[in-house]
Parts: structure tokens; sequence; C-alpha cells
């Protein structure tokens, strides 16, 4: 190991009152002590001080990069190092966005150089305070130049470093306008500890326009609602889940294992829905989304399809289905957009050759009656009108009496399915959709079920205890309080 040691400390992010004791004892002792730059509000008062140091200022003008800046920056610091005490403060906090101090960690761990590193303040704590920011909320810290990160400005607190010059804030702005608006407010951040220093709220559109933009420039986006939507954390978690090393469970699934769940959790939203349960419908809207995302992660895996290219295909369904708003052609009613829909999705789907090809089989058999029956009437094969289909289903009745007085199991089961089908039509006639229309009787029924076991239970009385008359009245009264 080299007899050499070296010291890494902040200066603190403005005047010397930030700087630690432990620090100002650093740079007294030191042997030689290297300022990263001299351009630091702290500096004069070493000078006042008469401390001798180096800066590193000249590696700026000669490097073509900030790698290149760095590198030599790094290599001179290590030099000096290891040949006696050297202390090397950069501004702020040595731990917080100084390339130079990572890059030095591992030359020291590599070449074995005693190495101590002093906490400082930093920027971050002086905007925590002007912000009224707590970092646990999920603080993201950006370079300028980081495009990635910038790509996610919006979604949570960001702040952003090294907006050094009018140019670099220009190029921060036009990238942050590829996911906000142009209006969003953003605040502008400038000399934070100093008795001229800025903190205030601009439009991004004006972020360049400011003056005294250099070093000591900091920008902060808020997490905003206005940020674009982005599904990316949701696929990201699906993925995680079906990679090695995430959920067993969720490995495991197949498109067929979970064909249920899409189902279950389809009628849980309709049941939302029908409570006008908005709190609800959030949650159980995302339980479908992810669904989807699931079925769509299933088959990116096997070479199929992305959840993009799904949302590529909707997108251009959506527009090529409605050219009456993306195209040229004008409609004057709902009746047009329908027939002009039909049209287009016919000559979209040229495989299907009859009338009722289309209508999946594996859809709930009351939904799939009705749409079997809508696709039947588009070309004239329906009844005239709703009084006719009652008659149909009335007729339809008396043949399932006469099967059950028959107790001809078959038969019942054959009459019975007819009275569906005719029930069915007649919904579609009175503009109802009957899969709706039984789930919300469900819903009902399981409401006024559970009214009567409450009370049931609150009597102390066994359920045998109670004549059918009484539960009926048990009934009524829970239909009472649900018009209420």
């Amino acid at each position: 190991m080299s007899n050499g040691s070296l010291t890494i400390v902040g200066l603190g992010p403005g005047s010397a009152g930030y700087l630690s004791l432990e620090t100002k004892q650093a740079l007294e002792n030191a042997e030689k002590v290297i300022l990263r730059t001299a351009v630091h509000p702290t500096v004069p008062e070493l000078e006042k001080q008469e401390m001798k140091f180096v800066s590193c200022d000249h590696f700026y003008e000669e490097g073509r990069t900030f790698e290149d800046v760095y590198a030599k920056i790094v290599d001179y610091v290590l030099a000096e190092a290891r040949n006696g005490k050297v202390v090397y403060a950069v501004p702020g906090s040595p731990l917080v966005a100084e390339r130079t101090v990572v890059l030095l960690r591992e030359a020291c761990t590599k070449q074995k150089l005693a190495l101590e590193i002093l906490p400082a303040m930093s920027f971050l704590d002086l905007a925590y305070v002007k912000l009224n920011l707590d970092p646990i909320t999920g603080l993201r810290i950006a370079d300028a130049s980081d495009e990635k990160l910038l790509s996610d400005a919006g979604k949570y607190p960001l702040i952003i470093t090294q907006v050094y010059s009018k140019l670099v804030a220009a190029e921060l702005k036009i990238n942050l306008m590829e996911v906000l608006e142009d209006e969003t407010e953003v605040f502008f951040m400038r000399n934070l500890g100093l008795p001229d220093e800025v903190c205030k709220a601009v439009p991004l559109y004006e972020l360049d326009w400011q003056e005294n933009i250099d070093h000591l420039t900091t920008v902060y986006v808020p997490a905003l609602k206005t940020g674009k939507m982005d599904m990316t954390p949701l696929i990201e978690v699906v993925k995680t889940l079906r990679e090695p090393g995430g959920c067993v469970w969720d490995r495991e699934q197949t498109h067929e294992s979970i064909r249920k769940g899409l189902i279950e959790e389809t009628y849980e939203l309709l049941e939302a829905i029908d409570n006008k349960d908005l709190a609800g419908m959030r949650e159980e809207l995302g339980d479908v989304l992810l669904q989807v995302v699931f079925h769509a992660r299933l088959a990116e895996e096997e070479g199929g399809f992305t959840m993009q290219d799904v949302i590529d295909d909707i997108v251009e369904k959506l527009i090529n289905r409605h050219p009456h708003v993306f195209g040229t052609i004008e409609v004057g009613s709902s009746e047009e957009v329908i027939h002009n829909w039909e049209k287009i999705k016919a000559e979209e789907k040229k495989e299907r050759t009859l009338i009722l090809d289309g209508v999946s089989p594996g859809l709930p058999t009351l939904m799939r009656s009705y749409k079997l029956q809508s696709k039947a009437a588009k070309v004239g094969f329906d009844w005239p009108n709703a009084e006719e289909v009652l008659k149909k289903i009335q007729e339809e009745l008396q043949e399932l009496a006469e099967a059950v007085a028959e107790r001809d199991q078959d038969s019942i089961e054959w009459e019975l399915g007819d009275v569906l089908l005719a029930i069915a039509n007649y919904a579609r006639h009175l503009g109802v959709e009957p899969e709706t229309a039984l789930n919300r009787a469900n819903n009902r029924f399981v409401s006024r079920f559970n009214f009567i076991e409450q009370a049931v239970l609150a009597s102390g009385r066994n359920w045998a205890d109670f004549s059918l008359s009484e539960l009926e009245k048990l009934w009524q009264d829970a239909k009472k309080i649900e018009k209420n």
C-alpha cells in the first residue's frame, strides 16, 4: 500500500458557513489541497485565510469532453495522493452528482490507496427546504444530459443538475417538452444558500430565458398528473414477475390458465359500473388492464406479439373505422356511423364469409344469443316489433309447460333454451343488453338476501323458525330500502 492518502471533502452548496468542522480541520491539516474547481462561493473565504490550494480548472479548458476532463483530474489527484496526504475538495457533497469521486473510489480500491470521504451538505439539502420537499416521496435526481431519466419527468419528483449554460437549458427544455406540456410549471433554482439565491416557478417553455444560468443552476420538476400516460411501469412489473427469480405462480401461468380471470375481472368492473362506484371502477379497470398486459407478455415470450403491437393495432383500427373523424367522409346520424363501421369491419374481416361468423362461442351465453340475433336482424331475419317477440315468449313458455308436464328432462332443457333465446331477443328489441340486466339482477338478489340474512341473525332465531311469508316480508322490506 502507498504511504500517501486521499481525503475527499465537500465545500457545501454555498458560503463557507455550510462547511462542517471536520471538513475545515481536514483542509487546514492537509499537506496539499486540490479543488476540482475554484469557481465556488467558499473559495474567497479560503483565500482570506491564506490557505494554499491548486484547482483543476485548467483541465476543463484542455479536455474535449467531460469524460476526458474527469479522467485527467482523477489521474492528477491520484498521482499527488500517492506521494503525500492530499485533500480533494469538490462543490456540494462528494456523494452527490460527483463523477470524479466515483472514479477515484474505484481507482483507490484497485491501487490500495487509503481513502476517506467526509460527509458534507449538498445543494439538495437547500433545495428540500426551498421546495418543501421530502425525498422519501420518491425523489429522483438526474443529470441534464440523462435523456432516459428525463423521459420519466412528471411521474416522480425530479431534480435536474448540471444545467450550467443557456445551451444546456435549451436542450433540457426540448427534451422535457417530449413528455410534458409546454406550460408545465417547473422550478428554476440558482445560487441556493447565497444572498442572491433564486428559487422561482416558471413555465417550461421559458426555462432557457432565465438570466445568469451557470454551474450553480438546478431545475426541479414536480410530480405531475399532466405527464403523458405511460404503461411502461405495469409492463415492466409483469415482465419481472414472469422472469427467473420472479413469482413462482406467475411464471406457471398460460393463456388458458388465466382465461377465466379476464371474465371474472370484467364482471367485477360491470358491478362497479352498475353501483356507480368510481373508486371501484378505477380499481377494476386496473385489474382488467393487468389481464391484457399479462396475455401480451405471454405472447411476447412466445415470439407472437407485444403490448405495443396491441396498442398500435387498436389505434389503427379506431382511425380506420372513424373516417368521419379522421378522414373526409361526412355522416348525419349515429345510424350512419354504425353502418359505416359494419361496412369497414366487413372489408377488414374478409375471412368471415357467413352472416354469423365473428360471434365468439366463448361469450357468455346470454350475450352470445343477443349478438347472434342482432347479426341475423341486419339482413331482415327479425320480428317486426317487441310485441311480436313477447307473443313468441308466451308461446315458448307454453311449450315449456307441456314438456314439464310430460317430465321429459331433455325436452325441458330444449324448451327452456328456446325461452331464454326469445327473452334475449326481446331484450334486444327493448334496447337492453340481457347479460348486463341479469348481472344487475344477480347483484340485487345478493343485496336483498344479505338483508334477510342479517335480519335472521339479529332475531336470534334459526332459518327454519321463519315461515315463507315472513321471509317474503323481509324481501319486500329490502326492496323498499333499495328503492329509497
